[in-house]
């Protein structure tokens, strides 16, 4: 099993327009709704590619019911600590060219019983995980090392996951981990520097791994993703694809991946197969995630090379 640890669930109102005038009218083309929290999505796309997952983390009471009905249409079982307020409620705007405009609210805090809790909930699902995933933000008026706390909390024999941003990262890499997936921006805002070559973009990894990470995935967007341990590195390019909304790309990286890593796959695969749900994710539009005909055609086409 797979567990997912969602702390910072929302709601995502996508509105395309052709194109964002800023203090001005814009017209919208199509509006969608849906819901979302980095650790909802990777437990819905590894549900999609077959997977036994199990998600938990904050709940709020205004709103929560709409991500139970949501999880449960999916087939995949969760348990939430509940916190009062409501869940983070985002805009995103997709313009003619495809840029994604967001603003993210900040939702209601936590108390301190509620976080505390989730710790207890992931020490004891952990113990049944082969592989945990901590992904995502954390809510208004908790502490960044609350991520290197979660981290602590899963179980020794499950492999960890995060996709964290910032100290975030850090604090979780502190207690060791074994896969971590920036994306390039993360990559460069966690070493304070700019990547502008090859040999930055892996130099930028081996810090990562100098810091407690076993393997990085380093997401370049469109241009495809990065693996290295610091022994083998790997470059694999997207395809040239129409691109829906690019919502959910990384979250659909990690769900495949955490997959290859139970199945004790390969750096090569795990690339593979991340790439091949990232880009399935961002051909779909007015879905929860891609679909698992999308992925299968994506992956078939990938080529990876050694760099």
């Amino acid at each position: 099993m797979i567990l997912t640890v969602c702390m910072s669930p929302c709601t995502d109102l996508t509105i395309e327009v052709d194109s964002l005038n800023i203090g001005k009218t814009n017209v919208v083309k199509s509006r969608t709704f849906s819901l979302g929290g980095k650790g909802i999505n990777v437990a819905v796309g590894i549900k999609r590619l077959g997977g036994d997952v199990y998600t938990t983390g904050v709940m709020y009471q205004e709103n929560g019911y709409l991500f139970e009905d949501a999880l449960r249409n999916e087939g995949i079982p969760f348990t939430f600590v509940w916190n009062k307020g409501r869940a983070r409620e985002n805009l995103k705007f997709i313009d003619n060219r495809a840029m994604l405009t967001e603003v993210n609210d900040v939702g209601a805090p936590v108390e301190k019983e509620t976080t505390d809790a989730i710790l207890a909930q992931v020490v004891t699902l952990s113990q049944k995980s082969n592989v945990t995933v901590l992904s995502g933000g954390l809510p208004r008026g908790l502490g960044e090392g609350y991520y290197g706390h979660l981290a602590a909390a899963v179980d020794k024999n499950s492999l960890k996951i995060v996709d964290a941003v910032g100290q975030r990262m850090f604090y979780a890499l502190n207690e060791g981990v074994d896969l971590v997936k920036p994306n390039l921006d993360e990559l460069e805002n966690a070493i304070g520097r700019r990547v502008e070559s090859k040999e930055d973009m892996l130099a930028g990894c081996y810090e990562l791994l100098d810091r407690g990470a076993k393997r990085v995935m380093l997401s370049l967007g469109k241009q495809g993703a990065v693996i290295t341990d610091g022994r083998l590195n790997y470059y694999c390019k997207s395809l040239n694809v129409a691109v829906n909304s690019t919502v959910g790309a990384g979250d659909s990286m990690v769900a495949a991946a955490a997959l290859q890593l139970e199945q004790d796959a390969d750096l090569y695969d795990i690339l593979r197969h991340g790439v091949a749900a990232g880009t399935a994710r961002v051909m779909s539009v007015g879905q929860l995630s891609f679909t698992q005909e999308k992925y299968v055609e994506v992956l078939n086409n990938l080529i990876i090379r050694e760099i």
